[in-house]
């Protein structure tokens, strides 16, 4: 892994050459430690995906894709340089044309984006890590701007988001607007639109994909109570809300085994408008509704430093132990200390670092070593959001370097 080799040990540590040594057989023989993070840099292995360490890269949607879409070398150099994580996720990849809400953000839906994909992939299985692809649907947090001829958004209702607004396709913030409803039949082509991009990813060299159904977007919106209202077979009780989350899985898994298939959910985010009364009920509902699968992995947006919604309780990983069985991956504001406590619990069997991989391209590395971690990026790097990142899509994206050591 490159990580730095601890200092020799001294002469008196050698053999037993005083009392002390003799008194105790372990004093500088079976002492020294392999790391402070035992638990989260031990090998793991979720479904068929057997990782090297328990540190995921989390998806982080950063907009370097430029119009195409099409990943180019930037990309292929930033998540090249992330691959001392065990997992490497793919940010927030569209599905389709209408999928897309976010300027700059790839997608997985042309044979020329699976080909930008692939030398992504290749780079990042070259310097020892895995990487999946998480499959997105932005619904009514987009804008009709990035719509083919401009048509409206959609979503599972006709509620607008909530909040202070949407950037549009050319960078400017206006007010959210009101999606339409998809039909049943456009619900059913959305579902074949994600098997196209499931199998665009297995072309592009991914190790697995992740269905996006988590932080306000269009599965999210279907699965919720605030955002759907429905009174076909895809709304009312949380069984028809869950209709086309299940819908999409069982045709994402004719072209990927469940062992290489992911989820992601947020029972307690707000991001989007989000939240709801009955979530306890419809989350519990989904994960066990998951469980037979057998999946790679359910990754839970369970921290509250993206928001919480306070409509009812908290989920943690605890409650999602109670109800699904395969492996949990935590999400949102972790460190290494609580990442670590929580699987030494056994909450998590591995956790997902999302903003601390910004100016951190090594984090693995430094965690192992105990080296201090890099100043948080500032906001200006996180997206393109100027001129200068648009020109130079490396600024604050590629440029954070490793450790000094």
């Amino acid at each position: 892994n490159g990580w730095a080799l601890a200092p020799d040990a001294p002469l008196s540590d050698w053999f037993v050459m005083d009392e002390a040594h003799a008194t105790d057989p372990h004093l500088g023989y079976t002492t020294y430690p392999a790391t402070k993070y035992k638990k989260l840099m031990a090998p793991a292995q979720l479904g068929d995906l057997k990782l090297k360490n328990r540190c995921v890269l989390a998806a982080l949607t950063r907009g370097r894709s430029g119009p195409t879409r099409v990943p180019n070398e930037a990309n292929q150099l930033y998540y090249e340089q992330r691959a001392g994580f065990g997992l490497v996720m793919s940010e927030a990849t569209a599905v389709s044309h209408r999928a897309n809400g976010w300027g700059g953000a790839p997608g997985i839906y042309t044979a020329e984006m699976a080909a930008g994909w692939k030398a992504v992939t290749d780079r990042v299985h070259a310097a020892g890590s895995l990487m999946v692809c998480q499959l997105w649907y932005v619904g009514r947090q987009s804008h009709s701007s990035f719509m083919p001829n401009g048509e409206q958004i959609v979503s599972a209702s006709d509620i607008p988001c909530a909040g202070d607004g949407v950037y549009t396709a050319t960078g400017e913030k206006v007010p959210y607007e009101v999606p339409r409803p998809l039909t049943v039949q456009e619900i059913a082509d959305t579902v074949e639109e994600y098997g196209v991009a499931a199998q665009f990813a297995k072309d592009a060299g991914f190790d697995g994909v992740e269905v996006h159904s988590a932080n306000g977007y269009l599965m999210d919106q279907f699965l919720q109570s605030c955002s759907n209202n429905r009174t076909d077979e895809y709304g009312g009780g949380v069984e028809g809300r869950a209709r086309f989350l299940r819908e999409v899985l069982e045709r994402v898994l004719k072209v990927w085994p469940a062992g290489r298939v992911g989820i992601k959910l947020s029972p307690n985010g707000a991001y989007g408008g989000m939240g709801s009364a009955d979530n306890t009920e419809t989350f519990t509902y989904v994960l066990k509704m998951l469980d037979p699968y057998r999946l790679a992995y359910a990754q839970v947006v369970d921290g509250l430093s993206f928001g919480f919604h306070e409509k009812c309780p908290q989920m943690t990983l605890e409650d999602v132990r109670k109800v699904y069985s395969g492996p949990v991956m935590g999400n949102c504001g972790y460190t290494a200390d609580s990442a670590e406590a929580a699987i030494a619990a056994n909450h998590a069997d591995c956790v997902s670092f999302g903003r601390p991989s910004l100016s951190n391209p090594d984090f693995v590395e430094r965690v192992h070593n105990g080296w201090a971690l890099a100043p948080d990026a500032p906001l200006s790097d996180w997206f393109v959001m100027d001129e200068a990142h648009a020109t130079d899509p490396h600024l604050g994206y590629t440029t954070y370097p490793a450790h000094a050591s």
